[in-house]
Order: structure tokens, then sequence, then C-alpha cells
């Protein structure tokens, strides 16, 4: 096997862990997701043993990403990006990038019963830009409206939210970046 080959293969563990961290998942959440014992998917996670075709594809299912992205295989050529749409909670999303460094999605949110929001944390910064419809943002003890055209960036670290604003849906462009990532901010506050 050259080295190439090789180095792709010992990085799927260390790929895995980072995808199930990223993602906020425990092993146990993950083994009730796969129906695969937590010490089964640690094993290739800490490089003590290779994933096989039936860990890896139940992976993909849960995290909603092309198998290939498991392995890190590497470009056919084809740089078209499969748009694979995944709905969940009267959100669709649909990615506009191959998984790896920062991440495009373009998102559609439809108007939600009325309750509390629930404001989340995570690593990195996001960026938003609003296409259609008015976009409610949660953003620590701020409470903005994003209009068609207006566009904010922030660190992911401070408490957030994002919804519709009315009773219309809204569609939006999403940049997820790691930690140091930027682009320009522009909201408005309500």
């Amino acid at each position: 096997m050259n080295s190439a080959k090789k180095d792709v293969l010992d990085a799927v563990g260390p790929r895995l862990r980072e995808l199930r961290r990223r993602r906020g998942i425990t092993l146990a959440e993950l083994g009730q997701r796969t129906g695969i014992s937590e010490s089964t998917l640690s094993r290739p996670e800490g490089g003590s043993r290779k994933p096989t075709l039936e860990l890896l594809l139940p992976l993909a299912e849960v995290y909603a990403v092309p198998l290939d992205h498991l392995v890190g295989a590497p470009r056919t050529g084809d740089p078209r990006i499969h748009l694979r749409p995944v709905t969940r909670g009267g959100m669709t999303l649909v990615p506009l990038s191959n998984p790896g460094g920062a991440q495009a999605y373009k998102l559609l949110i439809s108007p939600a019963p009325h309750g509390e929001p629930e404001l989340q944390t995570h690593e990195g910064f996001e960026w938003i830009y609003v296409l259609a419809g008015r976009l409610r943002l949660l953003l620590g003890e701020q409470s903005l409206s994003l209009n068609p055209g207006e566009a904010a960036e922030f660190d992911t670290h401070v408490p957030h939210w994002i919804g519709a604003d009315g009773d219309q849906a809204v569609e939006l462009l999403i940049l997820l970046g790691r930690q140091g990532e930027r682009a320009h901010l522009r909201v408005r506050g309500t």
C-alpha cells in the first residue's frame, strides 16, 4: 500500500472522532442512534481498529454526509456538489459545499408555532445572508430582525437561535467556519 493511501486510512479514526465532537454527540448518543455499541464505535476513533463498511454506513446516515467524507476519500475529479437536502423540525438544510473546512448551506425555515426558542452554542463562527423573507436572530441578549440582503456574522460561543420572523418562511445562506474565520457584520436591532 502506498503512503498516500495509508495516510488516508490512518486519518479515518480521528476524522470520525472530530465529526462526532463537532456535532456535539456523545458515544452513548451515537450508539443509540446507530444501534452500535459504544465500545465498537470508540475503537476506530481511537485507532485500535479500522472501521468496516457496516460501521461507516450508519454513521454516514446519522451525520447526513456522504460515505467518502467519513473516510476522507480523495476527490474523483468531479467538482460538482451533490445536493442532499436534510429536513428536520421545519428546517430544510441544503449543503452547498463538500465537508471539511468552512461549510456553506442554503437554509429554508418554515414559520414555527409560538414557543420559547432554545438558544444554542458551538465552536466557530457563523455568517448568515438573508435571501428571502425575514429572519429573527437571537444572539445573547439581543433580538435582531434581518431582511433580504442583510447579513450577520457572530461567534457561535454566544448563545444564539435563528427562525422565521413572522408567518412567512425565510430563506438564507449560511457559512459555518472554524474559530477565527470571519466575515462582514451588518444587522439591525429590533
